[in-house]
């Protein structure tokens, strides 16, 4: 497969000192929708997820739960597998910083450094948050009471020891460069103005090594340091290639065609400091790093104090796999935050999902059961108004196509259910009830270009609700061959004389659970 037919995307890898929450749900969600239409439209795909399982907030979490730190992190990275799995993401490798594949490609990437005379040894004096696992300049720091906090609001401590340091000082005017030859490099664009900004502020070397604990990657030839843990984590996205073979047929077929999609967060490490460690090591930048927004809890900020974190597997079982999916996706602009609330999810469900998707579907089939005895009609001539609403599906994947280059998820979606009205309208107007008194082979014709037109709509969907999708594919006969992209073409349309299975509701509507009596 040719190289612009390739695409590489990454989740951040999690960090194992906590439990899943609506975050990694929602980036994990995400990739997968991405990853799952670009299969769809004929591109090889590579999906990475995987945990950040190293550093001392890690190891202060494993001593506080009374656990040795290697089976703290088994037992809180099988948390994130168990949620990958549950958000039916169709990754393909899942990666641990723990493994011995991955120790094996930051000692090497970090001997590269050395080499290229990129890192060396000195005294770091400075702020660093444990929380944050980053250094801050004295001007990031600010008092908060008596505590001094990072501009997270992070605590930090000052920490004087040996380290290594990356020559990060001598990057900036390359990543400025760069970014002005790649202007989508970054995205949201907004994004990269800060990064830029930030740059421009001057950037100093990096400490990239810790002395004071021993939960991480052993520097090669000084055991005494292990690495700073995001020279370690950014590796991952390489590590699973197969780096540091650069000849292994991964790497060679998905580096450098890879989306990073992370939260908005950890971008400067991902923007600035992965892209010059790369450059420095003489090896490709990736194609993009995309930082999406937070989610609020009905306005509030999200935290374990308020008590409103939001689970995943909670929205899942309250509300269903692919409505979550869906409303996740659909609810806010990818790249910008946005505010959760049970009724704008009822509101996505009953409205888009089980009035307009479901409703549309269901009962064109029940009138071709019904009146068609459960086969699929011959259609008369094309008119112009069937002509329109059988080609709009493909019109729609176009500006798709376009939307998903760019990471807008949301846009992709919004055109898909214009057509989902579009195809509505048309049977309000056709008005096939009517048609069976006045002109039976005309509603024949109206039932056949919707159910066709049900068919094109669900192909485009799966990446987003694939489960749910399968089913509405599977009642309308569509073979499960053919069911990609390339199928929307009227050349796979269903068959006249198709027996089609009984319908069924795929999108039931959400009815509030009356509360429990109280005592």
């Amino acid at each position: 497969m040719s190289a612009d037919k390739t695409f590489y995307i990454t989740t951040p890898i999690y960090y194992v000192n906590d439990k899943p929450h609506i975050g990694h749900a929602y980036t994990t969600i995400a990739c997968d929708v991405m990853a799952r239409f670009k299969r769809q439209d004929g591109y090889d795909v590579r999906f990475l997820s995987g945990t950040d399982e190293h550093g001392e907030k890690v190891a202060k979490s494993a001593a506080a739960a009374g656990k040795s730190v290697q089976a703290f992190c088994d037992e809180n990275a099988q948390k994130f597998r168990d949620l990958v799995k549950t958000l039916n993401a169709s990754n393909d490798d899942f990666i641990r910083t723990t493994e011995p594949r991955h120790i094996t490609a930051c000692q090497a990437l970090w001997t590269t450094l050395e080499e290229n005379g990129q890192i060396y040894l000195g005294n770091y004096a400075g702020w660093y948050s444990i929380r944050d696992e980053a250094f801050y300049g004295e001007d990031e720091t600010r008092m908060e009471g008596a505590q001094r906090v990072g501009p997270t609001g992070a605590p930090v401590e000052w920490v004087q020891e040996p380290s290594y340091f990356f020559k990060l000082s001598e990057w900036g005017d390359k990543l400025l460069a760069y970014y002005d030859k790649h202007p989508d490099f970054i995205l949201p664009h907004t994004r990269r103005n800060e990064v830029a900004s930030f740059i421009r502020q001057g950037l100093t070397d990096l400490s990239v090594s810790r002395t004071s604990f021993d939960w991480g990657v052993p520097v090669p030839g000084n055991p005494n340091h292990v690495m700073y843990v995001w020279i370690d984590a950014l590796t991952n996205y390489i590590t699973a290639l197969g780096y540091p073979d650069t000849e292994a047929a991964l790497y060679r077929q998905f580096w450098p065609s890879a989306h990073h999609i992370i939260g908005k967060d950890i971008l400067r490490f991902h923007a600035v400091y992965w892209p010059a460690f790369l450059m420095a090591a003489g090896l490709d930048v990736p194609e993009r790093v995309f930082a999406h927004g937070w989610w609020t809890n009905e306005g509030q900020k999200i935290s374990k104090s308020l008590g409103n974190v939001i689970d995943p597997l909670q929205l899942i079982e309250t509300y269903g796999l692919d409505q979550t999916r869906y409303f996740l996706m659909r609810e806010i602009s990818f790249g910008g935050d946005g505010d959760f609330s049970p009724r704008a999810m009822v509101q996505r469900i009953n409205s888009d999902l089980a009035n307009d998707f479901g409703n549309l579907a269901q009962r064109i089939l029940s009138m071709i059961a019904k009146n068609c005895g459960g086969v699929v009609p011959a259609p008369g001539p094309q008119t112009a108004d069937d002509t329109t609403l059988l080609n709009a599906p493909l019109a729609a994947l176009g500006d798709m196509r376009a939307a998903m280059d760019a990471q807008q998820i949301h846009f992709s979606l919004n055109r898909l259910f214009e057509v989902v009205g579009e195809a509505n309208k048309y049977v309000d107007t056709q008005a096939p009830w009517a048609l069976k008194k006045t002109d039976p082979a005309r509603m024949e014709s109206v039932l056949y270009t919707v159910a066709e037109t049900v068919r094109r709509l669900a192909i485009l969907a799966q990446p987003v609700m694939p489960g749910s999708m399968a089913r509405m594919l599977d009642l309308v006969a569509s073979a499960p061959g053919e069911r990609s992209f390339a199928h929307v073409d009227g050349a796979f349309a269903i068959k006249p004389g198709t027996v089609l299975p009984a319908p069924q509701g795929i999108f039931p509507r959400y009815v509030e659970k009356a509360s429990e009596p109280t005592a």
